[in-house]
């Protein structure tokens, strides 16, 4: 366990106050906007997600800003997080959705978003899905087989509907932060190649029932490099000008976050002139898919200490969170801040911050200079607010965390906790004993 002094903790506290956007130390207690953390804490218990509605809008607006001109619209990845609150707020700033499920579908409807805002994106639409879209009138389904676009000509003939459709191009370009969210190589199972796009165009515009509209592509996540967006923005317009009618350019997301204060996040400024520049060499409507940037850092998981214990070298701090509330730190190998509620003071240690569920994956940050702890202390888990939430399960029988959202001085649980009955009232014991004899 190594200490550290002084110097360590003015960079600490430098790092903090640079990453939280609407989070910050007041009396030397980490509040969100006008709420202390730990008033929520004592509401409803740890661990919660705690979100901040004004970081949201700042976020949104920032974005829509720095676009203006470019006639880009944009549409929020419901994936990052799909809570009503959330989504009917960015909504009610103007943003559409981008969506994966029929399940996402409803919840755009049901936070009130158009149906024809919505784009229905996703490589394994099933049949139920795409009627269920096309009955709502969403704005466009993005086609990513051929087999999906021959379901597609069943459905309409079927049921003699319209449908509006988009291709996704797969431009055969290695992005993202990890290899598992790296969606626009030529072997990943997203998108399709020009050739077959070429083909389907053809065969869409013949049809009396679908209507071709354009293209999209999405090339990976956690995307800081913009000359990556520029190689594949080149070769999806040069698919476009190879095709008659193309009238709608979907250019997907993936904007990468600076999760640490030694990462970089995206140059937004040179995202937003390759947008200019694709604007000026294109008539087609533009739409972007922004996630993670629009949520990730307006988002805590807040979580209270258990235990401190030392094994070997190691430093352990045993909080009531788990890998099933956050799971990102074991599937992706992500790294998150850990913020204390108390402002910390030396003396810092080295520490590793770990759940109570039974893996050894279960690690929710690794390397973490924190001060001394003691149990029921609190700790925020920092750019939770995108995939954390969303991604959680109810594994070692545990409950679903609640999430909560902040506005000034006002808070509201916009989802709650569930009680263990709730939890286990899909499931029933059958009765399968055969009741007959066996003569």
């Amino acid at each position: 366990m190594r200490a550290q002094g002084g110097s360590d903790t003015s960079r600490y506290g430098r790092g903090v106050r640079r990453q939280l956007t609407a989070f910050e130390y007041r009396n030397e207690r980490l509040h969100v906007e006008d709420v202390d953390l730990a008033t929520i804490a004592r509401e409803i218990g740890t661990p919660f997600y705690c979100y901040s509605a004004t970081a949201l809008r700042r976020r949104f607006l920032h974005l829509r800003n720095m676009l203006a001109g470019t006639g880009t619209s944009v549409l929020y990845a419901v994936k990052a997080n799909s809570n009503l609150a959330v989504v009917h707020l960015l909504g009610g700033l103007g943003a559409g959705a981008d969506v994966v499920s029929a399940g996402e579908i409803h919840r755009c409807l049901a936070a009130g978003l158009g149906a024809n805002t919505i784009v229905f994106s996703g490589v394994g639409k099933s049949r139920d899905e795409i009627v269920f879209a096309l009955e709502n009138g969403i704005r466009q389904i993005n086609i990513e087989s051929e087999g999906e676009f021959d379901r597609i000509l069943k459905i309409c003939d079927e049921f003699d509907m319209e449908a509006p459709v988009a291709f996704r191009f797969n431009p055969d370009v290695d992005a993202g932060g990890h290899e598992k969210i790296s969606t626009g190589r030529q072997t990943d199972k997203f998108g399709l190649p020009a050739a077959t796009i070429r083909h389907l165009w053809s065969r869409a515009r013949a049809h009396p029932l679908i209507r071709p509209v354009g293209l999209a592509v999405h090339i990976g996540s956690q995307i800081h490099d913009v000359g990556l967006y520029r190689t594949a923005f080149d070769r999806l317009l040069d698919l476009a000008d190879a095709l008659d009618g193309v009238s709608s350019l979907d250019l997907g997301g993936g904007l990468g976050i600076a999760y640490h204060e030694e990462e970089e996040a995206i140059d937004l400024d040179g995202y937003a002139r390759l947008l200019a520049d694709i604007r000026r060499r294109t008539d087609a409507e533009l739409a972007i898919e922004p996630g993670r940037w629009l949520v990730a850092s307006a988002g805590v998981l807040v979580t209270g200490v258990n235990t401190v214990k030392q094994a070997g070298s190691k430093r352990i701090v045993i909080v009531d969170a788990a890998m099933n509330d956050l799971v990102r730190p074991t599937l992706y190998d992500a790294r998150h801040p850990v913020w204390p509620h108390r402002e910390a003071t030396p003396p810092l240690f080295d520490s590793v911050v770990a759940g109570p569920v039974c893996e050894s994956g279960d690690v929710l940050a690794h390397d973490v200079l924190l001060p001394g702890l003691d149990d029921g202390d609190l700790l925020a888990i920092g750019h939770a607010g995108a995939y954390g939430a969303v991604m959680a399960s109810g594994y070692n029988g545990r409950l679903l965390v609640p999430e909560v959202m902040v506005d000034q001085d006002r808070h509201a649980v916009v989802r709650r906790r569930p009680g263990h009955d709730e939890m286990m009232a899909l499931e029933t014991v059958p009765d399968l004993q055969r009741h007959d004899t066996v003569r």
